[in-house]
């Protein structure tokens, strides 16, 4: 029996037990044994069972023909079989050909690139590319809930049906229900440990060109701590003060701080930067100056949604959500971060900093939510803070499906598509030189599934902040390495055609390098090199780095019964199964009307 016919436990495919009906099984099949065409981006709708997929649309049966043309005069010239080269590099090149030939030209792709690996990696990101990831993740060892809803949505249906997207999610733009992100992600196991420090380092310093990575966290939403989320015995109600709240943190800024110092200390250099939480109000003072003496952060990360603004001193009062532009609630904070500034710049130049999560909630246009309304006072009231705003305010309940209708139907603010809020946040803070959009998950979720979406975020961003006030972030290790979206930014161009009619500027080779890199070294004051006297400078995590985590450090970053063995084993299974992508779906897709 072929590997891919069994599930994660070893088992053979069992009854599906799904909410397909028996009228609407016989209108499909399964996909692991009927899909034609195992691509590399997949070209029909592939549904776990908890919805009816829908037919294959006209633009999906183009570049599905097209992809089978080019991959099968591709295979017989290179002497290998269709499948064998549907997942190379080669039958990569030929998918973005065959996107851009139905969809219009998003990406930088040669035919060339379909014989020659050398020349697929040469056409990707340089080698002496600067890469400053502002945004990453990973969680407490101790914490084996979070991250796995984020990483379903770029693994697509291989994730398994408990993390399904439901039906009001969309289809995205080529017709796919719930297309894969990052294929080197397609069949791995959910566990905890692809979040945990180990993993983390792996995907970031050895399989990505990341040279720099602020390691990012969360400001507690409740004060359910970790482990007993979803526990019906256990309140779930907002935490009352930091304490309460850095239990139920998926990690908190010591574990931040100390992922940061140990992974500083095994290369050598300064490769990692670590946010501190941003607890706001007076309430809250306190808890920052203790971060500023222990961990040291070197800039800040807050989220407007989370209850994380202590307004006062009353032990049983609950924090409640925040704005920017507060003067009662927020400015105490800012002065605070200030102060400290003026007093230890030259040591942590990033510090004055204050990166805040808007976007990504359901919700009316309030700041709470985040919604941009609170960031022109904030921006002119505070000239020597920089407001990074994380995901650009991207207000997205479908991932972008909404966007794309926006964009057919022409709804324009300022003579561009309304593209939720992310158009609004892009008009509002133009003016204000302190203000900076990052694109982590706006990006991710976009650039495969969304193209003509991800074009017009990009092309609204370089209108009104310019090509130096766009950050790049991956939202990684949700979504694995995060080589997969510095190789798609780029090879991705804003087409011409779309340029010309909404006044977007041209997204050249100059600006890629200022997003994926010199734009965040700027803010943190670090003098980017570029080629060999990079790889000097900056020098690389050793492959030993499992063997080199203290028995200290598990203890901080919570690793009870966890091992540098244990992911060992797991990546030694992954590498017996063949560790490369088989562009296998599992699933129904449909296959008559």
């Amino acid at each position: 029996m072929p590997i891919d016919k069994w599930d994660e436990e070893g088992k053979f495919w069992e009854d599906d037990h799904g909410l397909l009906d028996e009228s609407q099984i016989a209108k499909c099949a399964r996909a692991d044994e009927a899909e034609p065409l195992p691509s590399p981006i997949p070209t029909r709708m592939i549904s776990n069972g908890e919805y009816m997929p829908v037919p294959q649309t006209d633009q999906q049966k183009q570049v599905e023909a097209r992809l089978e043309d080019l991959s099968e005069s591709a295979s017989k010239k290179l002497g290998i079989g269709r499948r064998e080269f549907l997942t190379s590099t080669g039958g990569m090149a030929a998918a973005l050909i065959a996107m851009n030939e139905v969809f219009g030209h998003f990406f930088n792709v040669n035919p060339i690139e379909m014989f020659e690996p050398a020349a697929f990696a040469q056409a990707g990101a340089p080698r002496d590319l600067f890469v400053f990831d502002d945004q990453l993740h990973l969680v407490r060892g101790s914490n084996t809930t979070s991250g796995h809803s984020l990483r379903a949505a770029a693994q697509g249906p291989t994730a398994g049906e408990r993390y399904a997207p439901r039906g009001d999610r969309g289809a995205d733009e080529g017709g796919e229900m719930w297309r894969v992100w990052n294929p080197a992600l397609v069949g791995l196991p959910m566990g905890p440990e692809n979040f945990q420090l180990v993993q983390f380092i792996k995907d970031v310093y050895l399989d990505s060109q990341v040279t720099i990575g602020l390691l990012s966290n969360v400001t507690a939403m409740s004060a359910t701590p970790v482990g007993q989320r979803g526990d019906p015995n256990v309140e779930n109600r907002p935490p009352r003060n930091y304490r309460e709240a850095e239990r139920a943190e998926t990690i908190t800024a010591a574990q931040t701080a100390a992922a940061r110092d140990f992974v500083n200390e095994i290369s050598g250099s300064r490769r990692m930067m670590a946010h501190g939480m941003l607890y706001v109000g007076k309430g809250n003072l306190e808890y920052l100056q203790q971060q500023i003496d222990e961990n040291r952060p070197d800039s800040w990360k807050g989220y407007n949604i989370s209850f994380a603004a202590k307004v006062d001193d009353d032990p049983n009062s609950l924090m409640r959500r925040w704005r920017h532009d507060d003067e009662d609630v927020a400015y105490p904070t800012f002065e605070l971060i200030q102060d400290t500034y003026e007093r230890i710049r030259d040591e942590f130049p990033g510090f004055n900093n204050v990166c805040v999560h808007k976007g990504l909630a359901p919700g009316p246009p309030d700041p709470v939510m985040g919604h941009p309304a609170d960031l022109p006072k904030a921006a002119q009231d505070w000239p020597g803070l920089n407001f990074i705003t994380y995901h650009s305010c991207i207000q997205q309940t479908t991932w972008h499906a909404d966007s794309l209708q926006t964009i057919r139907s022409r709804t324009l603010r300022d003579g561009v598509p309304d593209i939720k809020w992310t158009t609004e946040y892009a008009q509002l803070v133009a003016p204000y030189s302190n203000c900076y959009g990052e694109i982590g998950t706006t990006w991710a979720s976009s650039v495969v599934t969304f193209p003509s979406v991800a074009a017009h975020i990009m092309g609204q961003l370089m209108r009104y902040l310019g090509e130096d006030r766009i950050l790049f972030g991956s939202d990684c290790v949700w979504y694995g390495s995060p080589q997969w979206q510095i190789d798609a930014l780029w090879r991705f161009q804003i087409p011409e055609e779309m340029r010309e009619q909404y006044n977007y500027p041209e997204l050249t080779d100059r600006a890629k390098r200022k997003i994926l890199g010199l734009n965040s070294a700027r803010l943190y004051h670090i003098d980017p090199v570029e080629g060999a006297e990079k790889d000097r400078l900056y020098r690389p995590v050793p492959t030993d780095y499992e063997s080199r985590i203290s028995d200290e450090l598990k203890t901080i970053m919570e690793f009870p019964g966890y091992t540098a063995d244990n992911m060992s084993k797991f990546k030694n299974k992954y590498a017996e199964l063949g560790g490369t992508s088989s562009n296998t779906r599992y699933g129904w897709m449909r296959t008559k009307v």
